[in-house]
């Protein structure tokens, strides 16, 4: 009889191509993945039922099933334009439009990976034991341990270009996301547990007015929205200057599920204060003014984090700054779009993604951009407990219960670019790597060209069961550093979520070359050289 191994079946899993949903096969069964829009791997499943195969449990189940059974594409995507409550009879007509939107969308821009196995295989127990060795990226939807996303508008738009709906069918699903957003607001405002005893904790001062508007980023240490490690706020003054804020926030959890993409962990929020104690700074700061977020997860994020701990919604006036680049830049559509990434590109903004006081920082010159200003570049933010002090800048240093936060005056001459920054702390250069488009496509680097210069106790198997037992830091800018140990098979870092962030930061084509250095034991940075044209 034929045997399987779990961790090759994860492996197989993890490393698959995702496919549109409508190719899943329509005569095999076995284990199989979703994958979300962003193209991540999101929930690991099986066809246990012997009646059932990968296109029926994919295709039309996950995809067009009810939202509120174990249909996880339509649970997942069940968010604005695509939001339905199917058990509210008065809104039925409206609602099925939702869902043939959703469905659509689905199609469209999220995708599955598989792997058959024979009949006479027991699928269940498998199931079971790679579910045991998953990573939790890779399970985040399993069980429901991962909210609902928050409408990815300019997908959804593209989705409707194709559909080609009329006026009808667009006024139905706006009703819906109406409806929707009352829900959510209805669902964290309702009656509240008593809030929790609050300890005395020395919250950073917030910068004293006038100011025209705010923007507000957080950082969240897992998929629950409202365990805000992070909050940044920007404050635009009258003349237009941009004046940063910035706190880490102790959310009191166990799982840190994004240390990888902002750096912040456990211990980097070691004696900061909580959301319940930062709130009544942020309440009194913005009481009345105009809040931009940059897409709707940051107001959902504060609202769970409310919940959380008992304390009413503020009631700011909030404003999308993915609303307002839409207007200004509407050749984005289709083209990049409007996240953060793609107009840091189109209007040569300089910051440094998935740090909460420089995102809010870039939401706020995007509004000013589309107002046709150009933000004098007069303050930065910089991470709390990452300070660093150039030889002639002049600073101001806040501390506040073990969080500091330094308010940067800069010169008015260009900021330097990173790579010039890099530069002035050279390590040792121990290989370059061209970057092919099937890196760019799977997330990940070959170093098998210099494998043999990295330390053999940090070389493990090929799959995550038999990696080594030391790790690397590796440094890929933007204040990130990933533990990771390598793939002595495939020649390359195990961990690639923070690969595709440092490609879509750096905007990596075919060609590039990424270069490595270790500027010390078992630590190792790495950077990009742009492709000649």
């Amino acid at each position: 009889m034929m045997r399987f191994s779990a961790e090759d079946l994860l492996s197989a899993l993890l490393e698959a191509a995702p496919r549109p949903t409508v190719q899943a096969p329509r005569d095999a069964r076995g284990l199989y993945g979703l994958v979300d829009h962003h193209g991540d791997l999101r929930y690991i499943g099986s066809t246990s039922s012997t009646e059932q195969t990968f296109y029926e449990r994919i295709h039309q189940r996950h995809r067009t099933g009810s939202e509120g059974m174990s249909h996880y594409f339509s649970a997942m995507y069940n968010t604005g334009r695509m939001w339905r409550d199917r058990t509210d009879a008065l809104t039925k007509a409206d609602g099925d439009i939702a869902k043939a939107l959703r469905n659509e969308f689905v199609v469209d821009h999220c995708r599955a990976v598989w792997l058959p196995l024979p009949d006479t295989a027991d699928i269940a127990r498998l199931e079971a034991e790679v579910l045991s060795l998953a990573p939790d990226h890779a399970i985040a939807w399993n069980r429901r341990r991962m909210q609902a996303y928050d409408e990815p508008v300019d997908l959804v738009e593209d989705t409707l270009r194709r559909l080609g709906w009329g006026a009808r069918e667009k006024a139905a699903i706006e009703r819906q996301r109406l409806r929707f957003l009352s829900a959510m607001v209805g669902s964290v405002a309702a009656p509240a547990p008593k809030p929790a005893f609050m300890r005395q904790a020395n919250v950073t001062p917030f910068p004293e007015g006038p100011f025209r508007f705010f923007a507000l980023d957080v950082e969240t240490a897992n998929n629950d929205r409202g365990s805000i490690c992070q909050i940044g706020v920007a404050c635009v003054r009258p003349d237009n200057s941009i004046e940063t804020w910035v706190t880490y926030v102790d959310p009191q959890v166990d799982r840190w599920v994004f240390t990888y993409l902002h750096g912040i962990s456990a211990r980097t929020v070691q004696g900061a204060p909580t959301f319940a104690e930062v709130l009544p700074v942020l309440r009194d700061a913005l009481n009345g003014a105009t809040v931009y977020q940059h897409s709707g997860f940051d107001r959902s994020a504060v609202a769970a984090a409310c919940g959380n701990c008992g304390l009413p919604v503020p009631l700011w006036d909030w404003r999308d700054s993915v609303h307002v680049a839409r207007a200004a830049w509407p050749e984005l559509r289709g083209n990049g779009g409007h996240g953060l990434a793609s107009l840091k590109q189109h209007l040569g903004l300089m910051f440094e993604h998935h740090d909460a006081g420089e995102d809010a920082r870039a939401a706020a010159e995007v509004v000013l951009r589309a107002e046709g200003v150009q933000p004098p570049r007069t303050q930065i933010p910089v991470q709390a407990g990452r300070v660093t002090i150039a030889d002639e800048e002049d600073f101001d240093l806040i501390e506040g219960s073990g969080a500091a936060v330094a308010i940067v005056h800069e010169p008015l001459a260009a900021p330097m670019r990173s790579d010039a920054i890099l530069r002035q702390h050279t390590g040792r250069h121990i290989g370059t790597t061209e970057i092919t488009q099937g890196n760019i496509d799977n997330n990940h680097i070959y170093l098998r060209s210099f494998f043999e210069k990295f330390p053999a106790d940090a070389i493990g198997g090929s799959n995550r069961a038999s990696a080594a037992q030391r790790e690397i830091a590796v440094d890929c800018g933007g204040g990130t550093v990933v533990m990771t140990d390598l793939d002595g098979q495939k020649k390359f870092f195990r961990k690639r979520g923070w690969i595709r962030e440092f490609f879509e930061r750096h905007g990596v084509r075919a060609g590039d070359m990424v270069t490595v250095e270790e500027v010390a034991p078992y630590s190792y940075r790495v950077a990009l050289q742009r492709r000649l044209t």
